[in-house]
């Protein structure tokens, strides 16, 4: 597992051994460290928009001695036919999930980039900088890369913020949706129906999904 203080550590070493500043964003696990939400995470979900930039942090990585290990096993099979899909780097029990460009089919939107949740700049030769995205933006990518605990994480946030927005998670959704996102819908249809067992969600979030759906279709 990787801690709060080893993640700060890491992207410390890194920020001293790459060749270009760099910019990411994160979500997942790494995120909800950032937000307080856990103490530690398994995997260290991070999205550059620029496949360069991946190079470069993938280099740095390797040099600490993280190795490449398939993502098999962790993502659905349907979804790692999918040319977005991560690579996957892993030293002991840390493992940093990469993507470029897309999150498989789901793209940060210009809202997202407006409405980060904060910056963390670390400084070396060069500098990192990891943008950590909000809450609701975690929720929806957590239901699109559908792993082993991503529910678990999703329960957590929706359960301990009781501010959570939910029209802002279905708006996201919806703009994914009519961006080329073939599967955020019934993705976090999905979560949302699942959700309702232990959190109250009104009915009306659900039916704006069916009626988006339906447009389109």
């Amino acid at each position: 597992m990787i801690t709060y203080q080893d993640q700060m550590d890491l992207f410390g070493f890194i920020s001293k051994d790459i060749t270009a500043d760099i910019e990411c964003y994160a979500f997942g696990g790494t995120a909800m460290m950032f937000y307080g939400y856990k103490n530690d995470t398994k995997d260290v979900d991070i999205l550059f928009e620029k496949e360069a930039n991946r190079e470069e942090f993938v280099r740095v990585l390797q040099n600490l001695g993280f190795e490449e290990k398939t993502p098999g096993g962790i993502y659905l099979p349907e979804k790692l036919k999918d040319k977005h899909r991560p690579m996957m780097y892993v030293k002991g029990e840390g493992r940093f999930d990469l993507f470029a460009n897309k999150i498989f089919h789901t793209v940060i939107s210009p809202k997202m980039k407006e409405d980060i949740y904060a910056m963390h700049e670390f400084r070396g030769k060069h500098t990192l900088k990891v943008k950590v995205l909000r809450k609701e933006s975690i929720v929806m990518l957590k239901s699109v890369t559908e792993r082993k605990n991503d529910f678990d994480d999703i329960r957590l946030i929706t359960e301990k913020d009781k501010h959570f927005d939910w029209q802002y998670l279905v708006d996201e959704a919806i703009w994914q949706w009519k961006n080329g996102d073939t599967w955020v819908l019934m993705d976090v249809e999905k979560v949302i129906q699942e959700l309702k067992k232990h959190v109250f969600i009104e009915e009306g979030y659900l039916k704006q999904l069916y009626e988006a759906g339906k447009r389109r279709g």
